[in-house]
């Protein structure tokens, strides 16, 4: 053991931790390994908290199982926003915020599970075993965040830090085809899960980091059994199943502790399985059929009435528009018209004609008949600036009463009609393998149609490259998620017969057995073969053309003063509609509001408040329309993210160290180097030093990208951790919805 390594993690914990774990160690219910393990479980745990769960993003490599083949994706855990990323080639594919985690769960070798509420289980491999522990343990952790902002409940006896209900040791069994091994770890019970970390899984005298398994403990989903009369019992979940006992150091010293401990674990665990022990969980898609025009569908009712139900409706429009059935307005109006009709046709006013194509803009409008203080319009839902962004945004210069409206026109096309409510409702079977049969099942399909004998690989591994005859890289790939594991290692290394007489599966995995650091070496193969295609990737679409784009899209945004100008127009109609529905009015508003736009409509269903826009530029300030001149780069935006760019970068980095770490472990002694393994370290070498200066260069255009981005939040005032795929996008979407609107309004 590495005296230096323990004396630092035993240094970091208090007295009254180092005392626990030494009396763990004297009463002989951990071996002095096993202590070494749990006291590097509390150091991370004492981190964790402060220094982990708050300002910190980070980002996996990993491989997501889809189509029947794997695909390399980006997990990102940020806990600045709490939010999981899924993100491929600098695009983000996916986000679950923190609370949709429901847990996560340890597969065999490399792979993990992730459980989301309302969302299908991601099933996701990790390119190291270190890397697994980390993800799982930061997920981990991430789970126990989320059971902080349940609603507290009485948990008496139960420690107070860190949610602790119950905690101790206890072994769990692990079972292969040819043997079954009980494994020491320490059990905690928290609100919504058992966490387990298995103590003492070194191999060979080399000390492990503590393996972590999260278990969530959903009603319905978990069954807990205890054998009366016996030191064991059992937590089946929907995948897994695990026994456990009671270890045997407190069957030797207390025999009468045993029955006791079992009752106590099967009887807490049997109470947090109950329905209703953790929060209700939200049922996704409950409303998610409404159509988003729904938010500016309000139910009207006749004035004379108006006063009578305006309490039972709640007085707001948003309540209202919940309680609408949830279909499409124009089905909604196929589906009722017949049965409707009679009943409401005293109620209803005369239909009002509907024109197919918008009406040009006409002249200056004659004066209304009504006064427009008369009349109650349409509110606009826009996302309102919080009032601290204000001063050093664009809306703390903004002047929208310098900009002309036709306030006539706007109430005309926006005020609300006085209508009724309408309500609506495998290997050989003859032949002994030593591997576990799924596994071998598995592998066996691969070596089929792997054309290479089990002598003439480790020859392979010495060729970098696949056109000079080295493994490809599907075959790398495949190689990797079949590594050995410490228990199959410890099997085949004492096989004593003859290699012959062993099935092919048993041939190749006991030659992979004999490779020393095998995994390193598969492991620095694919990242030298993955590092230039993923340079590749980025360098032409991203250093020189997403980045740069990125860049200038950014400096425009900073320049348009006639972007400018148009959000003037659209704050000075928004805050007259408001002023007329009876709403506040607002000093500026968040760029997603532009997106809105087209979902409000006016009387006439054709022509929204996007259209009104474009009339009241035409019309006043026609010079304006042509603003989408000044951010050509939003013309195309790509669907790739700041934020996606940037994890992308900065997993390429770590490749890169891996590729450097991994060249210092497997380079040879010069005196004792082969001809073949100086050319393959020289050859490495080299694509270390060109992969250096490339990501360099990257990493400077980032830089740039993040600080001019960062700018143009400030300067419409937008949230500081907004992602550009949102913000490019909605005003892409706007310049494209603009010029759609000009050539309808445009006779």
């Amino acid at each position: 053991m590495d005296n230096t390594r323990t004396s630092d993690t035993f240094s970091q914990l208090s007295q009254e931790k180092i005392l626990k774990i030494m009396n763990m160690v004297k009463n002989k219910e951990v071996s002095i390994e096993g202590a070494l393990h749990l006291a590097q479980k509390e150091v991370y745990a004492e981190k964790d908290p402060q220094d982990l769960l708050t300002g910190s993003q980070f980002n996996f490599i990993i491989y997501k199982y889809k189509h029947y083949r794997w695909q390399k994706r980006i997990l990102q855990l940020d806990f600045n926003t709490r939010i999981v990323f899924n993100i491929e080639k600098g695009i983000i594919k996916k986000q679950f915020p923190f609370s949709q985690v429901k847990g996560c769960e340890d597969a065999e070798r490399r792979r993990f599970s992730i459980m989301f509420h309302g969302r299908q289980d991601y099933e996701l491999e990790a390119v190291s075993l270190d890397d697994k522990r980390k993800i799982i343990y930061l997920l981990s952790r991430v789970i126990q965040s989320n059971s902080y902002k349940r609603p507290a409940e009485s948990c008496s006896g139960g420690p107070a830090e860190c949610d602790v209900i119950h905690e101790g040791l206890l072994d769990l069994q692990q079972s292969t085809s040819t043997s079954t091994k009980w494994v020491k770890c320490l059990a905690q019970l928290r609100e919504g899960e058992l966490a387990l970390y298995c103590l003492g899984l070194g191999h060979r005298g080399q000390p492990a980091a503590p393996a972590t398994a999260t278990v969530p403990l959903l009603a319905g989903n978990v069954g807990v059994s205890g054998d009366s009369g016996c030191s064991t019992f059992s937590l089946h979940t929907r995948d897994h199943h695990y026994l456990f006992r009671i270890p045997f150091t407190v069957l030797n010293t207390r025999p009468e502790a045993a029955g006791r401990l079992q009752s106590e674990w099967v009887s807490l665990l049997e109470r947090h399985c109950q329905p209703g022990s953790g929060a209700s969980l939200p049922q996704e898609g409950s409303q998610g059929c409404s159509s988003p025009e729904a938010d500016y569908e309000e139910f009207i009712v006749p004035l004379n009435e108006q006063k009578e139900v305006t309490p039972h409706l709640g007085g707001s429009s948003a309540s209202s528009s919940l309680s609408k059935p949830a279909v499409p307005p124009a089905k909604a109006a196929e589906g009722e018209a017949a049965p409707a009709a009679a009943a409401a046709a005293a109620a209803l006013p005369p239909p009002t004609g509907r024109a197919e194509v918008p009406p040009a803009p006409p002249a200056l409008p004659q004066p209304c008949s009504l006064s427009p203080a008369a009349k109650r319009t349409k509110a606009f839902h826009w996302d309102v600036v919080p009032c601290d962004k204000i001063q050093k945004s664009v809306w703390g210069s903004c002047d929208p009463c310098k900009r002309k409206i036709d306030v006539c026109r706007l109430c005309e096309q926006f005020q609300i009609q006085d209508t009724a409510v309408l309500l609506g409702s495998e290997p050989s079977v003859n032949q002994h393998i030593l591997l576990d049969r799924k596994v071998a099942h598995n592998f066996n399909i691969f070596l089929k149609s792997f054309r290479i004998k089990p002598s003439e690989l480790k020859e392979k591994l010495y060729i970098i490259h696949e056109e000079s005859g080295g493994l490809t890289d599907e075959q790398i790939t495949a190689l990797r998620r079949y590594l050995p594991t410490p228990k199959d290692a410890e099997r085949y290394l004492s096989f004593k017969g003859s290699c012959s007489e062993l099935h092919m599966v048993d041939q190749f995995m006991l030659e992979m057995c004999k490779i020393p650091q095998l995994g390193q070496w598969l492991d620095l193969l694919l990242s030298v073969r993955e590092l230039p295609e993923s340079i590749r990737d980025l360098e032409p679409v991203c250093a020189f053309q997403l980045i740069i784009q990125k860049i200038q899209a950014s400096k425009q945004l900073q320049s348009s003063q006639k972007f400018v100008a148009v959000l003037e127009y659209i704050l000075a109609m928004g805050n007259h509609l408001n002023e007329k529905a009876g709403k506040e009015l607002a000093k500026g508003f968040r760029l997603s509001s532009l997106a809105k736009l087209p979902l409000l409509r006016g009387k006439e269903r054709t022509f929204t408040l996007l259209h009104a826009l474009v009339e009241q530029i035409l019309l006043h300030e026609p010079e304006l329309a042509t603003f989408p001149q000044e951010l050509t780069e939003f013309e195309a935006v790509p669907d790739a993210s700041m934020k996606g760019l940037s994890a992308e970068v900065d997993v390429l980095k770590k490749e890169l160290e891996n590729i450097i770490q991994g060249r210092r472990l497997i380079k040879p002694k010069a005196s004792k180097a082969t001809p073949q393994e100086s050319q393959f370290c020289k050859e490495l070498k080299d694509l270390i030093q060109k992969y250096e200066g490339d990501l360099s260069q990257l990493s400077k255009r980032c830089d740039e990208m993040k600080k001019l981005y960062s700018n143009v939040l400030v300067k419409f005032g937008e949230a500081p951790d907004l992602d550009s795929q949102e913000l490019f996008g909605w005003i892409s979407s706007f310049i494209r919805e603009f010029r759609k609107a000009c050539a309808e309004v445009t006779p």
